[in-house]
């Protein structure tokens, strides 16, 4: 069996993925194929990973190809292909994706999923996941994309609404959304056995049911809770909070990134919402700095101490992969179209995040039904963006690019028409040779 990881200078995520795999009975004896296009990085992630493949017993093969030129082989044969790419990395595009939109200012947390930012790196990647796509179908048509890479919902919908590639997009947030919650506001003796149902869209799901291991409903007792972790000054995860008083549901993902994700609380008018609310403006540029920093640290300490032990995480790639080569069933939250309406009041071109079953004939997932219709509004404003900009790269009209940072909520209620034009005409000429024309 061969698993390819794409972006595999991504050390440390590849480290955790391609650990969990080394910890796998049924995987341990793969082909570890990885690739990207930094020789340093790729040389990293060889080298951490050849020596946790020897303190698991030495199963196995890991494999290096570096380059477009070698990517064709990377992908020849693969079974599973998991990817981790950032196309145009911290330096320069994400930089780019802050400085420019600050200087009309449009402030951001994050910027990855939604909001400009998402939409400039969407933009920049779906032609590099579109190169992936058409090797992938002459040299691995049957392998499944494993998609990790953000904006989520619109990378994942591109590629399984314009490509023949089987693909589910993956994300953290749906493992920890109720453990996060319940900790939060002290309900921790709730934790075992509980049962939960999340529904929407990427970073966006709700948590549509919470019950204890006797079946009894965690929501009201979570509400009652509420007002007072929002009046708590130190608390910082006060929009999700605010989800649940104004919407009646919490969602998946953290507070910083559900601020930019809406017309609420990031609002120049209302400076003090960014301290009511402790929304970190600026974050995401702030953990690059830390991370780069921090993994030439953690890559020098290995060197010299060897490896961290490893055991598996919950992370959904090694129990897919294992769940498909084994036939036992696993259950997930993934990111797949919205064929057959499994939201019935979400469009069908929508890429949506449901609960599915994982079998030795792949991902299934589950009809959910109708959203509560507040819930569904708030994922329209979202699904509008990313539909748009899907469209964008599939056509390379610059109207489209207009259109969804028009219809973006920070960005619409923030700036005017002809400000939001000017704006994205700058960020593309700042891109450079990291887009495609567009006309």
């Amino acid at each position: 069996m061969k698993i390819t990881f794409m972006g595999a200078g991504s050390t440390v995520f590849a480290r955790n993925v391609i650990g969990d795999c080394m910890c796998t009975e049924a995987l341990r004896d793969s082909v570890f194929a990885l690739y990207d296009i930094d020789a340093t990085r790729l040389e990293e992630s060889r080298t951490i990973l050849e020596a946790m493949r020897e303190t698991k017993g030495g199963y196995g093969k890991i494999e290096c190809y570096l380059g477009v030129e070698q990517r064709k082989d990377a992908l020849r044969g693969a079974n599973f292909v998991v990817d981790a790419i950032q196309v145009g990395l911290y330096d320069p595009c994400t930089i780019i994706d802050f400085e420019v939109p600050k200087k009309y200012g449009l402030r951001q947390t994050i910027g990855d999923t939604l909001g400009i930012g998402g939409i400039m790196r969407a933009l920049r990647t779906i032609p590099v996941l579109k190169d992936f796509a058409d090797d992938m179908a002459e040299v691995c048509p049957d392998a499944l994309f494993l998609n990790y890479t953000n904006p989520m919902a619109m990378l994942s919908g591109y590629m399984q609404r314009y490509t023949p590639i089987n693909t589910v997009g993956l994300c953290h947030s749906v493992q920890s959304c109720t453990e996060d919650l319940l900790r939060d506001l002290g309900m921790e003796d709730k934790l075992e056995g509980r049962k939960e149902l999340i529904a929407g869209i990427n970073h966006m799901g709700w948590l549509l049911e919470i019950k204890d291991k006797n079946g009894v409903d965690l929501y009201p007792e979570i509400k009652s809770r509420v007002d007072a972790y929002l009046a708590d000054p130190e608390k910082k995860n006060k929009v999700r909070m605010d989800y649940i008083k104004h919407f009646g549901y919490y969602c998946t993902e953290s507070s910083e990134h559900n601020a930019e994700y809406n017309m609420f609380y990031i609002k120049s008018k209302y400076p003090e919402l960014i301290d009511r609310y402790n929304i970190p403006l600026d974050e995401y540029p702030r953990r690059c700095v830390n991370q780069i920093e921090g993994w030439k640290k953690e890559y020098q300490e290995m060197l010299e101490k060897g490896v961290k032990e490893h055991n598996r995480s919950n992370e959904y790639a090694s129990h897919i992969m294992e769940s498909i080569v084994t036939g036992n069933p696993y259950k997930i939250g993934g990111n797949v179209l919205n064929t057959g309406h499994l939201i019935t009041n979400l469009p069908a071109d929508a890429c949506v995040e449901v609960p599915c079953l994982v079998d030795g004939y792949g991902v299934h997932p589950c009809h959910v039904g109708a959203l509560p219709v507040q819930c569904a509004a708030m994922n329209m404003t979202n699904i509008n963006v990313q539909l748009l900009t899907i469209e964008a790269a599939a056509t390379l009209k610059k109207e489209h690019i207009y259109q969804a940072a028009m219809l973006d909520p920070h960005t619409g209620s923030e700036l005017d028409i002809d400000t939001i034009k000017k704006m994205v005409d700058d960020l593309i000429e700042a891109h450079g040779d990291f887009l495609p024309k567009y006309h």
